[in-house]
């Protein structure tokens, strides 16, 4: 039978008819009100997250102002003193120093991978990075344990304090023991590291090749037009791959209460112990619960680990928009 007859046939019996219009208007309303409620489900669970948060640490936050709990210095629940400053000021050094030392090899293993590695290398490194990526938080805290500490302790704080004593005071050794900002930032900056690394290769694989044959055919170096053809076009990828792995570096616990020290004081040195938010929370919720205010404190904690990374992000998301207006 041809294929003219075969439709005829179908047509006749109903069942190659297409829908209505209105029909057809009707599906296409359920299915865009469908990925709205979809699309709305992060909105809402961040919004349910808040509120719980707020509703759990109002009695502190009614107890105590917000000024004294951000600024305050000192950490005794025994004695009623709730001061959250020495843990925000952990976590922002612990963060800062990861993504310092983790994005500069992270955009040049990528720049490695996307412009000058042979197809065998990316097909033997991406299979690694998304092993090292996978591989559980409490594995690279025992490994900080097991090796960066020592490092820390053994190498790094006697090479600074005989190269920079205290010329550089963020270098100054104070606490010699191995445990320390260093150390978790280390292990923050491994990582956070396999994110960035696919998050920029693949930003990179983006750029069509006609923008790198035209700047070569022009006399250019291949290092020259990664330089000033491709990076300038990726930039706000960059941004965002970095960003990402902050946000990850920023929520981080297991890995960093391993290594970090947990003390609860303010930090002058890359050196010293540290304390950050998302460690005083694994540490301590579900004991001394007998304590008045201990759990809503520690709630607090959590409610302003929630501000810090939103205001992070947004602030990200702001540069972000600044970098696709200008390209």
């Amino acid at each position: 039978m041809s294929e003219v007859n075969l439709n005829n046939t179908l047509k006749t019996e109903g069942r190659l008819s297409r829908p209505s219009t209105p029909s057809r208007a009707r599906t296409n309303r359920a299915a865009q009100r469908t990925f709205f409620i979809i699309t709305l489900v992060p909105v809402v669970l961040i919004i349910i997250v808040a509120t719980a948060l707020v509703v759990r640490s109002y009695p502190i936050l009614n107890s105590y102002s917000l000024s004294d709990l951000l600024l305050g210095e000192t950490w005794r629940p025994n004695n009623g003193e709730f001061g959250f400053r020495p843990f925000i000021l952990g976590t922002l050094w612990v963060t800062t120093v990861g993504v310092l030392l983790a994005v500069p090899p992270c955009l040049l293993v990528s720049v490695y991978l996307a412009e000058y590695a042979h197809n065998r290398t990316r097909t033997f490194a991406k299979p690694v990075l998304d092993v090292l990526a996978a591989i559980p938080p409490v594995v690279y805290g025992v490994w900080g344990l097991l090796a960066i500490v020592p490092f820390v302790d053994d190498v790094l704080a006697p090479l600074s304090e005989r190269w920079l004593g205290d010329s550089i005071s963020i270098f100054a050794v104070t606490q010699p023991t191995g445990f320390g900002i260093l150390a978790g930032g280390i292990v923050l900056a491994v990582m956070i590291a396999p994110l960035i690394i696919s998050v920029i290769f693949e930003v990179l694989s983006t750029v069509p090749n006609d923008l790198r044959h035209a700047s070569l055919a022009v006399g250019a170096t291949q290092w020259q037009t990664i330089r000033t053809v491709v990076l300038p076009q990726v930039l706000p990828g960059i941004v965002a791959a970095i960003v990402l792995g902050a946000s990850r570096a920023l929520g981080e616990t297991i890995a960093v209460l391993m290594v970090v020290g947990n003390v609860p004081n303010i930090p002058t040195s890359v050196f010293d112990t540290a304390y950050p938010l998302p460690a005083l929370i694994a540490n301590n919720y579900g004991e001394m619960m007998s304590i008045p205010l201990y759990d809503a404190a520690l709630l607090g904690a959590a409610l302003v680990l929630l501000v810090v990374i939103l205001i992070f992000n947004i602030l990200s998301t702001l540069v972000l928009q600044r970098f696709l207006r200008r390209s």
